[in-house]
């Protein structure tokens, strides 16, 4: 215990004297950055610039005259961008004395190369008629959807696919009940039989008979 109470005198003693300094540090590195941003060629002061301190989200942008005021760090890097004009950059020195600085800035104006566009002339009504009847059309979700669900389609697909598990274990069961069911006789013929002869014509009508490539 008495240990314990020397150990937070001392803490009491030293503390506020470790944050005092720390806190003047802190503030002997805080600078008031104040500056205009102009052009290069004609020195106008160029409004919408934006002023970021590098690494960090705090910034601002200059007014219509280009004069723009900021908080930062000694050592900091301040970036400017525009639109129109190359970006440039300025660090705050380390060695500064006071805790204001006062900063011009140029900028280049920045050009920009738009992709090559052809003008044609307008087109008669005969050629825009040609144009868009030939033109093809590609098929959307919805008309991928309806062919799929076409009745030619899903007869095409219902022959290729296979059966799944629930459908051949239906199959299967369905096959040995009808063994089971004729077991000791000869099971019926159908070919006098006027339903199996009607599905045999619709099947040979929708070529299910015809020889697959």
């Amino acid at each position: 215990m008495k240990y314990f109470l020397r150990y937070l005198l001392v803490l009491l003693l030293f503390v506020p004297s470790a944050v005092k300094a720390q806190f003047e540090a802190l503030k002997d590195s805080v600078v008031q950055l104040y500056g205009i941003v102009m052009t290069h060629d004609s020195l106008k002061g160029i409004p919408g610039v934006t002023v970021m301190v590098k690494g960090q989200n705090r910034g601002t942008i200059t007014n219509e005259q280009g004069v723009f005021s900021i908080v930062v760090l000694k050592g900091d890097e301040v970036q400017f961008t525009h639109v129109s004009y190359r970006p440039e950059s300025a660090r705050i020195p380390t060695n500064l004395p006071g805790n204001q600085f006062n900063m011009v800035k140029l900028m280049s104006e920045d050009t920009v190369y738009l992709p090559v566009a052809i003008i044609k002339a307008r087109p008669t009504r005969e050629q825009f008629e040609r144009d868009f009847v030939n033109n093809e059309v590609p098929t959307d979700d919805i008309e991928i959807a309806r062919q799929n669900t076409s009745e030619a389609k899903r007869r095409i697909l219902a022959r290729s696919l296979p059966y799944d598990g629930g459908e051949a274990t239906n199959y299967a069961l369905s096959k040995n009940a009808q063994g089971y069911y004729y077991n000791g006789q000869a099971p019926p013929m159908n070919i006098f039989n006027p339903f199996a002869w009607s599905e045999f014509i619709k099947a040979w009508k929708r070529g299910d008979f015809k020889k697959k490539n």
